[in-house]
């Protein structure tokens, strides 16, 4: 099979959601579906606790949450999807914005009964900055929830992104009686299954049909007249629209139940884009190009405890990866080749000897990549807009055992490279500052330094309101501002002054005070010299 077949044959995408809308079991359920899983949820044993198959990390599965970015590949109806299942916790909201640059349309999860909620607007913000495609799946009809048509309502008000719905929902909560697929015009009833797939499935071209009422009795003329309504009031569900992140086609359903997941996912593979280009600092990359590029999106330290690894991982923009061929790093400016490259399922890692656009390859680390490093065939060039934000929480890392004092350094270099927070240096002293977005990255920290790096730590909390990266086309004054404020000139890990501004009144009287020093609030602004 050639590049442009293979392309033309995948679909990369995340999931994403406010926490507990069921972003995790829906994930599942797809996996079910992709032959990757056999039963969803199966439990060993009673003494085993059941964790969802995209939460490996131990402190997930004891707090009941995603907070690193999994990656799962498998293949349905002879597609290869790559899945990503992203962080639902705000505090891990930069892990997701990340994980977004590598993905080419998502799936919004939208809990029936709680609607839109404030993490899901924020979430939808970076989508329309990029028109990312994007579906949404209203989830836990099984369950009392909104009106249908207010939930829409909220969709467009809230989200500020016009809607269709593509199945619609035959009564809720102990009434639930399944779901109307409006694309394929059929009618799949609901019964609670939550580890198979359910068949019960029948055509309708017709819903003047009489069968209608023996199937669904009562509920029948309420169909009828919802059906119609939307016919009145949406347009036509148009597929470039979709494409172009203009209109985002709704679903119901009950994902810890499996229902309405195979009407999602058909109607995934046939609509949703095929893996696209991206931008460079010098032009834009087609898929079909000869020449491999990628980029590296997120690096993860000990995906498996027992072994010591670093994995980064690379999302393919053109090209054909081949395990085994050298590729020029080009921030490094050197030839690196790769012998044991991999695929996944969350934990479960596969050898692989090839790959092609859209796919995410996990490559093992010695501490060469970070994140937003670019691989090419010699080209010198950076993909754009995979940026750090200035964190919201500081505070200082203290160590707690001196003798461990270099797995602790170790460590905590390691853990910022993932992205899950930013390191400062504050000097004399090289004290450590970690700045993140919420307090829950502080406790992830702390665990992990612990039980995979052995380094007992502890956090005081900084008296900072924002850290900004500081450059000027005027060396003298950059200098001049670093040397007025150094006791709140912190630099990161590539020996870039920071300002860490005590407080929002303090960093503005800066820029009034120094107007040819620019304050940034990302880090995207690091011209690299190539």
């Amino acid at each position: 099979m050639g590049l442009v077949e293979e392309i033309k044959r995948r679909k990369t995408f995340a999931i994403i959601s406010h926490p507990d809308a069921g972003k995790t079991t829906l994930t599942e359920k797809l996996l079910l579906f992709g032959g990757a899983i056999q039963t969803a949820g199966a439990v060993k044993s009673n003494k085993i606790k059941k964790t969802a198959t995209s939460d490996f990390m131990e402190i997930e599965r004891q707090r009941g949450i995603s907070v690193a970015t999994s990656v799962m590949g498998f293949e349905y109806k002879g597609i290869k999807i790559n899945l990503l299942d992203t962080p639902g916790h705000k505090d891990f909201a930069e892990d997701t914005y990340r994980t977004l640059t590598a993905v080419d349309s998502v799936i919004l999860v939208i809990d029936g009964a709680n609607g839109v909620e404030s993490q899901t607007e924020r979430l939808i913000e970076v989508c329309r900055m990029r028109d990312t495609p994007v579906i949404v799946f209203i989830n836990k009809m099984d369950r009392e929830s909104k009106d249908p048509f207010d939930l829409l309502d909220e969709l467009e008000a809230k989200l500020n992104i016009r809607v269709r719905p593509l199945s619609w929902p035959i009564n809720m909560g102990d009434r639930f009686k399944g779901v109307y697929n409006i694309y394929e015009k059929n009618l799949n009833l609901f019964s609670p299954n939550k580890t198979k797939i359910s068949e019960d499935i029948i055509q309708f071209d017709d819903l003047n049909n009489p069968q209608l009422d023996e199937v669904i009795g009562d509920d029948a003329d309420k169909l009828r007249a919802d059906i119609d309504l939307i016919e009145g009031v949406y347009d036509p569900f148009d597929v470039q629209a979709y494409l172009d992140g203009k209109i985002a086609p709704v679903f119901f359903g009950s994902a810890i139940n499996n229902f309405g997941v195979k009407e999602l996912l058909d109607t995934f593979i046939r609509i949703a884009p095929q893996p696209l280009g991206r931008l460079t600092s010098t032009r834009f990359v087609k898929p079909e190009e000869e020449k491999f590029s990628g980029f590296v999106f997120k690096i993860h330290a000990n995906l498996d405890p027992k072994h010591r690894d670093r994995i980064a991982f690379l999302r393919i923009v053109s090209g054909k990866f081949e395990r085994n061929k050298f590729y020029h790093h080009v921030r490094l400016n050197k030839e690196m080749r790769f012998s044991n490259p991999t695929s996944f399922m969350a934990q479960d890692k596969s050898v692989i000897d090839e790959a092609f656009p859209g796919d995410v390859v996990g490559l093992y680390d010695a501490g060469n990549f970070k994140i937003g490093d670019t691989l090419t065939e010699g080209e010198n060039m950076f993909f754009k807009g995979i940026p750090s934000f200035s964190p919201e929480l500081f505070k200082e890392l203290i160590n707690k055992d001196p003798l461990k004092s270099k797995q602790l350094e170790k460590g905590i270099e390691q853990l910022t490279d993932e992205g899950v927070a930013q390191l400062f240096y504050l000097q004399p002293g090289n004290r450590k500052i970690v700045g993140t977005v919420g307090d829950l990255q502080f406790e992830v920290i702390q665990y992990r330094l612990e039980h995979e790096y052995k380094a007992a730590c502890s956090f005081t909390p900084m008296p900072y309101h924002k850290a900004c990266w500081i450059t000027s086309t005027n060396p003298q004054k950059l200098n001049e501002f670093i040397q007025r404020k150094q006791q709140n000139i912190g630099w990161d890990k590539d020996n870039n002054p920071v300002f860490l501004a005590p407080s929002e009144w303090l960093l503005n009287l800066a820029k009034q005070d120094y107007p040819d020093v620019t304050f940034h609030a990302t880090s995207d602004f690091k011209t690299r010299i190539v």
